[in-house]
């Protein structure tokens, strides 16, 4: 015979828990003439069956059920469900730990995080020590926050020989100049990078050439004061989420193959009200050239971007931001061509020397994808005015 306190030792459980069950059944005590009560091996016995038919995720009620009749089949079996799916959960959850320590890649968590909260995913690394530029270039480029300075330090060997750094054209600019219903003297250019487009617009106007990467922003500076545009642009180091001018002050924003870095549809609702009225924005992004793409294309393409879409999806967007379309045409295959003809000429001389960089891999599979499905997506320019 057992008094409670000792049970209560005996078996893990509180003083309070014991006189619950008994209160409900589960054992039955005996009070003594001196007051104490007392329990039998039986009622500690029953203890022990009834905390294993526990650890096995049972409730209180279905535990009490076993110990007086027939374990009910469908009850285990819908236990042993939940109990699978919180394993499950659980290792999930190992992994996401494991890979914020840096044993394994964060690579899927940070794309996962990007489909369904880009602003917190970007704020989240941003509070982990990445400014702006590097958190940006986290999401786009190095996809793990446990590789990223490395990442990044092979994609600027591999780029920073590169004219181009995305598709582009000095045809498909001054087309789109063509194009526009007035001849503006002041451009604001966002995310212009090294300045491609921005050395083709100086020639027909003043540019405020803006990027949040300085060094981009001196590589301009030069090749404008070797072409003798120094007067023609004025670089300005600043996030295109936050840019520093006056509302309203625009007559023509140019964003070629710059506004995906913060979103389009967001890209469209930011800038429009720097735009004066009846101000121009021309921006350039990519998209499906064809409704039925190949499986290999839509996996490929919405896992690098997942805001991919049509032509006609980019227009409804701009059209709920308050634009009209003036005109749209998918850039030429010689801006393609300008972009990765280099580009795997330069992976081609760095294998050797950097044969297991992430980064070639990355650029390959790029290349090869479009080489097997360019014709799948295009590049395309928009004309809008604001309504």
């Amino acid at each position: 015979m057992y008094r409670i306190s000792q049970l209560a030792e005996l078996v893990g459980l509180s003083r309070t828990t014991l006189l619950y069950y008994e209160k409900i059944g589960l054992i039955k005590g005996q009070r003594l003439k001196n007051g104490y009560r007392s329990y039998s091996e039986t009622d500690l016995q029953r203890l022990r069956l009834m905390q294993r038919l526990q650890a096995g995720g049972l409730t209180l009620k279905e535990c009490q059920a076993c110990l007086n009749a027939k374990v009910e089949r469908e009850v285990l079996v819908e236990r042993l469900r939940q109990l699978d799916h919180e394993i499950e959960q659980k290792q999930q959850s190992r992994q996401l730990l494991a890979a914020l320590l840096g044993e394994t890649p964060l690579t899927e968590w940070h794309e996962s995080l990007d489909e369904v909260a880009p602003d917190a995913h970007l704020n989240w690394l941003m509070t982990q020590g990445f400014s702006e530029k590097e958190a940006l270039h986290l999401r786009w480029l190095s996809k793990d926050m446990n590789t990223h300075e490395t990442y990044m330090a092979d994609f600027f060997r591999v780029f920073e020989a590169l004219e181009f750094w995305g598709p582009g054209s000095e045809q498909d600019t001054l087309k789109a100049l063509s194009l526009l219903p007035f001849q503006a003297n002041e451009i604001l250019e966002i995310g212009c990078g090294q300045g491609i487009a921005t050395r083709t617009l100086a020639k027909h106007a003043h540019v405020t050439a803006v990027d949040n990467d300085e060094p981009s922003l001196q590589r301009l500076r030069g090749k404008a004061q070797a072409l003798g545009l120094s007067d023609k642009i004025t670089t300005v180091c600043a996030s295109m989420t936050e840019l520093p001018f006056a509302e309203g002050t625009s007559k023509l924003i140019w964003a070629e193959g710059s506004a995906y870095i913060m979103g389009v549809e967001s890209a469209l609702q930011t800038w429009r009200p720097l735009l004066a009225q009846d101000g121009i924005l021309v921006l350039s992004d990519m998209v499906w050239s064809t409704q039925t793409p190949s499986e290999d294309a839509v996996t490929y393409w919405q896992k690098e971007y997942p805001d991919i879409g049509s032509v006609e999806k980019r227009i409804a967007q701009a059209k709920a931001a308050g634009y009209r379309l003036l005109e749209t045409f998918p850039i030429s295959q010689q801006a393609w061509d300008n972009y990765y003809h280099p580009l795997e000429q330069r992976v081609q001389s760095l294998k050797a020397e950097m044969l297991a960089s992430q980064v070639l891999k990355d650029i390959q599979q790029e290349i090869d994808m479009v080489k097997r499905r360019g014709n799948e997506v295009a590049y395309q320019m928009y004309i809008l005015q604001k309504d």
